[in-house]
């Protein structure tokens, strides 16, 4: 049986430490019929000439120049709209991960073997970390909005960022541009939005690894806690969505009296102007401001919280400074910006 044609996409900007070892991943698949589109955002730091060679060797890549420097989302959805009108499924790799040799083979097997399905996941690595636990085993298929429900309900998150996914091409044509700039986290918004519609298949192998310890746009606001913003946009913007009245609105309280907790236990580590303009942004993203009132009780809960437990106190404060000194001093360590589809300040790979 012929293969589906499939699309694969490598949009990268300066990120010449890490391209080769990307490039060769997509490059090694067990799965032969597909197309490698490597778009160039302007880089300086030789990435281009890396994409180059590859290019002369091997016919199935093309290689594409900017002309002028763009943002990463509008790069992102400029790459998308290359894509061949024979692509059945489409395949994000960004420059600083990789995916292993059964990546697109066992993804394009179970889109085929279920036409209700555009978009597929997999368990995948991050850093050190195994991600993407919580898919109820051993369905490779599961109804879009009860996969929504199942993030909602309990968190689980098997989305990743976009080299852990793989979408079906159609969906990408037919909404222009893919990504939406106005969000913050762009890449999980457009997951859901793909739930509403399709239904969501999973391999239980690991199928891709992403990067944890290089410096890059989405690395900067590792920090910022942009997995409970996320969360928060999430619930706010889907609950009503796919859960009834009764049980969105307790679960939108719920959530938000998860996320200002912590942005509480983040004013009393005296978090920088940067961090709160992080979130400042993504809850403009959703018509909200921040709640300073809110915001305020949280931080007088856990005051009282940490008089009244002093040892625990103690405890998370050492945590947190082990945390902060174990990280890159910025002037030792010079960041490679790694391109994954991200609103400016955030990062498709958010998620860390």
């Amino acid at each position: 049986m012929d293969q589906p044609f499939v699309s694969v996409l490598t949009p990268f900007h300066n990120t010449a430490p890490y391209l080769a070892e990307c490039m060769e991943s997509v490059l090694a698949q067990s799965y032969e019929n597909f197309e490698y589109i490597l778009v160039d955002n302007c880089s300086t730091d030789g990435s281009a000439d890396i994409a180059e060679s590859f290019a002369r060797r091997d016919p199935r890549i093309r290689l594409i120049r900017r002309p002028q420097l763009l943002s990463q989302v509008e790069n992102y959805n400029r790459a998308l709209d290359e894509i061949s009108d024979a692509s059945c499924y489409c395949k994000v790799v960004q420059a600083d991960d990789f995916i292993f040799p059964e990546c697109l083979s066992r993804m394009v097997q179970v889109f085929e073997q279920h036409e209700s399905v555009g978009l597929v996941s997999s368990y995948w690595i991050k850093g050190n970390e195994l991600r993407g636990s919580g898919y109820p085993f051993p369905s490779p298929i599961l109804a879009g909005k009860e996969m929504a429900r199942l993030y909602l309900r309990q968190g689980v998150w098997v989305f990743g960022s976009p080299t852990a996914v793989m979408y079906r091409s159609s969906i990408i044509r037919k909404g222009q541009p893919f990504y939406d700039p106005a969000q913050l986290h762009e890449d999980s918004e457009k997951c859901m939005q793909i739930l509403r519609s399709w239904d969501f298949g999973f391999v239980h192998q690991v199928l891709s690894f992403s990067r944890a310890d290089n410096a890059s746009i989405s690395s900067a606001v590792r920090d910022f806690q942009p997995n409970s913003l996320d969360r928060y946009i999430l619930v706010r913007r889907y609950a009503s969505v796919f859960l009834e009245s009764e049980e969105a609105v307790p679960l939108q309280k719920r959530v938000r009296r998860e996320y200002y907790k912590v942005l509480a236990r983040e004013y009393l580590r005296g978090r920088e102007v940067e961090f709160w303009q992080y979130h400042v942004r993504g809850l403009l993203t959703l018509g909200e401001t921040l709640d300073r009132r809110r915001l305020a009780l949280h931080v007088a809960g856990e005051l009282f919280w940490n008089a009244v437990n002093p040892a625990a106190t103690m405890a998370t404060g050492l945590r947190y400074w082990r945390r902060k000194t174990s990280q890159p001093h910025p002037a030792r360590d010079l960041p490679v910006q790694a391109e994954g589809p991200a609103a400016p300040g955030a990062g498709a790979s958010h998620r860390v």
